[in-house]
């Protein structure tokens, strides 16, 4: 949309706000600033059509009528009653809440329409308090490249092809969905909907997606059905068992408790002049057990396997590498 346009809508909707009466489309002509730039009447309500329309996608509650029986032009207004919000009364926990939800997503697609969440709560005069303890860091990683075509496509009610990767047989296969919706389970993402090429519901892990997702068609003719529970169906569906590992940790004394509450202490070791315990630890999922302990930072090393000591490694250099680009921007 246009900054003209744009400027447009905010002032018609200012001044049909501020009237009780209905305003005839000439009224409205001579009142709200841009229409004045109408060559001529046609242009005028053909613009003033297309505001209108856009008021109402928009959620705005215009009303049609006349102001006495006797006038021969309808008129419109807006009534605050209908388009102001209520009150917002949120509990302290439920405040908390919001400001939580707010830091839990890791993603570029999701951040934006948490903090718009947030914008709008506090402008209705909620106090949410987005300062949670540092003791309460929840993250929901989204890095896998499918997840933001995916939400987009589920958005825009679109269907999507792409190619999977089954783990055996190992040859992709070209599938194509009408996706409703994506979760995640047991720390891996899923999308879930119907496929096309067998006729029948089914989900699949993004992290199979091989390629670019492409997202063909109309927008609005794929809709998710009222009685379906997204992340029921892929609790059920997914058949695989955990990629469950034994692995030997070294941490530091009376530190990372949140690793010790679900470890075995099999000996002590000091390392770099630090004492510290040696535990075994059973993970699920090799990514996800590479990024939590990586949170740990240097309270936790791994000690076996070398392939997770090499992804907590990386993870580690990534993150000490994007701190040092942005002070580096921020010394400019």
């Amino acid at each position: 949309m246009s900054v003209a346009r744009a400027e447009r809508l905010v002032n018609l909707v200012l001044c049909l706000l501020s009237t009780r009466q209905y305003l005839t489309a000439d009224h409205i002509r001579s009142l709200v600033a841009g229409y004045s730039d109408a060559p001529t009447d046609e242009a005028f309500f053909r613009m003033f059509e297309r505001d209108k329309a856009e008021l109402r996608e928009l959620g705005v509650p215009l009303e049609v009528g006349r102001n006495w029986s006797f006038d021969t032009v309808d008129g419109y207004r807006i009534a605050r009653r209908d388009y102001e919000l209520g009150d917002i009364d949120l509990e302290p926990d439920e405040a908390a809440a919001v400001g939580l939800a707010v830091r839990l997503w890791d993603s570029p697609e999701l951040t934006g329409a948490a903090a718009g969440a947030l914008l709008k709560l506090r402008a209705a005069g909620v106090d949410v308090d987005q300062g949670v303890p540092a003791v309460v860091e929840p993250k929901v990683r989204t890095t896998e490249p499918a997840f933001g075509p995916l939400l987009a496509a589920v958005q825009a009610g679109r269907a999507v092809s792409f190619d999977y990767r089954r783990p055996n047989p190992t040859e992709l296969r070209r599938r194509t969905l009408e996706p409703w919706g994506v979760v995640s389970w047991r720390g891996r993402w899923y999308v879930v909907g119907h496929d096309r090429d067998r006729d029948a519901p089914r989900c699949f892990r993004l992290s199979r997606i091989v390629g670019e997702v492409e997202a063909f068609g109309r927008a609005g003719v794929v809709r998710r059905p009222p009685d379906v529970d997204l992340l029921t169906f892929v609790s059920h569906s997914s058949d695989e068992p955990p990629d469950t590992s034994t692995v030997r940790l070294w941490l530091a004394r009376n530190r990372a408790a949140g690793l010790r509450r679900r470890a075995t202490i099999v000996g002590e070791q000091t390392i770099d002049g630090v004492p510290g315990d040696v535990v075994e630890l059973e993970v699920w999922y090799a990514d996800s057990a590479a990024s939590w302990i990586a949170g740990y930072g240097e309270d936790a090393v791994v000690l076996e396997p070398e392939v997770l000591r090499k992804s907590v490694h990386e993870r580690l250099l990534a993150v000490v590498g994007s701190t040092v680009v942005g002070s580096t921007e921020g010394g400019r």
